[in-house]
């Protein structure tokens, strides 16, 4: 099977499987999105909505989270992984956001990761989820399932390796939703300690499950 193969037959199980892919972070607006995707990093989607609510009830806007400081962002979130940095940067961020761009988050990749607190993956996530945008954040998931499956060689050793292979394979149109298919996947299915191969419908595609029978 070629790898264009594979990927529109993975491509068709996903469609069947998860016919509304989206991201499990709860949100208003844009700028809540990208602050839930800042507090994701390192950090479970489940955690993250129990702090945001109470986060979000008193600072909803980057106007108002701008005149913050990181020392009272910090008690709203000190059940995250790594408070204090995530405190710091999503103070720094909603000040730029509010100096530079009027409160708006920018629908640009370059602006967004000049943003305090936002790599690459948090803009891709943004930029995919808020504007529909053919953009593929590589997690921690999306990097273990794409190796798994053999979606992308063992030669990708990096997520931007890993990102430009997916972009180059699936449908544009489909890439927003991939990028959720691959997520859910590795969260609840290809798990990184005890992945469901018993209950995975891509066993009898995915090269690791095949090389160990």
């Amino acid at each position: 099977m070629t790898r264009k193969q594979l990927y529109r037959e993975v491509s068709a199980y996903f469609r069947q499987a998860m016919p509304e892919a989206k991201t499990e972070l709860h949100y208003d607006n844009p700028f809540q999105l990208l602050v839930a995707v800042i507090l994701s990093a390192q950090c479970t989607d489940k955690r993250i909505n129990q702090v945001t609510p109470r986060l979000f009830e008193d600072y909803p806007n980057a106007e108002a989270m701008a005149q913050a400081s990181p020392e009272v962002i910090y008690d709203y979130i000190r059940s995250v992984s790594y408070p204090n940095n995530k405190a710091k940067h999503l103070v720094e961020m909603a000040r730029m956001l509010w100096e530079k761009y009027g409160g708006e988050v920018p629908q640009d990749l370059k602006q967004l990761v000049e943003l305090p607190g936002v790599g690459r993956k948090t803009a891709n996530v943004v930029l995919s989820v808020v504007w529909g945008e053919a953009r593929m954040a590589v997690d921690t998931h999306v990097f273990r399932v794409s190796h798994r499956i053999g979606l992308v060689p063992d030669s990708c050793t990096t997520p931007l390796s890993v990102e430009q292979t997916l972009m180059r394979f699936f449908n544009k149109e489909e890439i927003p939703d991939a990028h959720h298919w691959l997520i859910l996947h590795g969260r609840y299915t290809c798990t990184a300690l005890r992945p469901k191969c018993d209950k995975c419908g891509l066993a009898h595609l995915c090269k690791t499950f095949q090389s160990h029978r």
